[in-house]
């Protein structure tokens, strides 16, 4: 259950760095979510095992 949220947050933490992206705003903003994105799904991997 928690695995399947997980990679939902991930879903769209990615989709909110590809629109701060297409705004032209600070790089450090989609990175960063980009970054949580990806540690959003180490966790919902981790949470399989």
């Amino acid at each position: 259950m928690w695995s399947l949220l997980l990679m939902g947050l991930a879903g769209l933490l990615i989709g909110g760095a590809y629109t701060f992206y297409q705004q032209k705003t600070a790089r450090w903003i989609p990175i960063s979510f980009v970054l949580l994105a990806v540690m959003s799904l180490v966790a919902a991997y981790l949470f399989t095992q």
